[in-house]
């Protein structure tokens, strides 16, 4: 069936998704509880969109279009506060976290939905893995050709992203010195990664995605795990490079630096994206994922070597007037923050140390989630 046409939308607007963990108050691991959390949930109007993921030890909230950061955030200020008084009632905890630090992914149980069935019979093991926790942002684009522009432009800042927000050092009980060790699960998938180098969307249509759909690998989107890909029937981009951060003022604020750091891009004062850009992507990618806001990155264009934390502390700079435009300037002010004191994975693994156990990194995420 060919890709539906483009469904242009608000250029910048936003929406955001979050995986979220179900975890058991008994013994801090994962809980099969989606299917009970769901139907509590479903019994009152929810502040938002909650549905299940591919395992039922997790789930997916999703907010409504806003144009400012602030809106954004009360938001998912109210759907925290709806997941929190139905995991009370159902003596769940809910968190944020790429990872779960010690769940064993053999015990984790397909959520009973055929697209979810369907990819366990594809994938194996590997949908079960897939219990791994992310952050998707939207912005509105105005047009399929602004969409895969943008789509192409931020692949030099997806470093960014995912050192901001990584949250998943640990796996099965051990550190494994990443400090988003989440994307290497997506990694496995053999349709993740980057997008090809495509900036029409009438060549993305006829000829991209027409001859995929005639191999018969794909028939929709949704079978591309890429880090960026669009979404016509939303007419947005889709970043899904982010851990799910511990705390929804972080996952708000990484919205917000996305909204800006578009309408910068929009203004096309910078040199357009070529595929040449795309010869360091994998090593930058590779770098945020291992090292976080410590790693080093490579300048497509001039090929410099950037500390990411520089790099990252220059965008939040030059985009300000673009925040401030939008309302973003505390999201700005948010990420900051995260570069001085370090981010989530940072976080987890002090209260590792702090605790000495993967427990205790469960109840400080916990703890995290739910307001003071």
């Amino acid at each position: 069936m060919p890709l539906e046409p483009f469904k242009a939308s608000a250029p910048l607007t936003l929406g955001v998704e979050l995986e979220l963990q179900l975890v058991s108050l008994t013994d801090f691991d994962l809980v099969n509880a989606s299917p009970d959390m769901l139907g509590l949930l479903g019994r009152k109007p929810f502040p938002g969109n909650v549905v299940p993921e591919i395992t039922e030890s997790m789930i997916e909230i999703s907010t409504g279009v806003h144009t400012r950061h602030d809106d954004l955030l009360d938001q998912l200020r109210d759907i925290r506060h709806a997941l929190l008084a139905a995991g009370d009632r159902l003596n769940v905890g809910v968190c944020g976290g790429g990872t779960h630090p010690f769940q064993q992914w053999a015990e984790r149980k397909i959520y009973p939905k055929p697209r979810f069935m369907e990819v366990s019979a594809l994938y194996g093991y590997l949908a079960k893995q897939f219990t791994i926790f992310g952050q998707h942002v939207h912005v509105g684009c105005g047009s399929g050709d602004d969409a895969l522009f943008l789509l192409h432009a931020l692949n030099r800042y997806v470093p960014h992203f995912i050192a901001l927000s990584a949250s998943s050092p640990f796996v099965q009980g051990s550190d494994t010195l990443f400090n988003s060790a989440r994307l290497n699960s997506v990694f496995a998938f053999p349709l993740s990664g980057r997008a090809p180098f495509v900036q029409r969307w009438s060549e993305f249509c006829g000829d991209y995605f027409a001859h995929m759909e005639r191999t018969g690998i794909v028939t929709s989107m949704k079978d591309f795990y890429w880090d960026i890909r669009p979404k016509p029937e939303y007419g947005t981009i889709e970043l899904r490079v982010c851990d799910t951060p511990l705390t929804v003022e972080r996952a708000a604020a990484l919205a917000g630096y996305l909204q800006a750091l578009c309408a910068h891009l929009l203004e096309r004062r910078v040199a357009p994206p070529a595929e040449s850009d795309y010869l360091v992507y994998t090593y930058n990618r590779f770098q945020a994922c291992r090292f976080g806001l410590e790693g080093t990155i490579v300048h497509p264009a001039t090929y410099d070597a950037l500390p990411l934390r520089d790099d990252i502390l220059a965008t939040l700079e030059r985009i300000t007037p673009q925040a401030r435009d939008l309302g973003g300037l505390s999201a700005l002010d948010e990420l900051r923050r995260t570069v001085r004191l370090g981010n989530d994975a940072r976080y987890l693994r002090g209260q590792f140390d702090k605790t000495g156990c993967p427990e205790g990194v469960v109840e400080a995420a916990l703890q995290r989630f739910r307001p003071a």
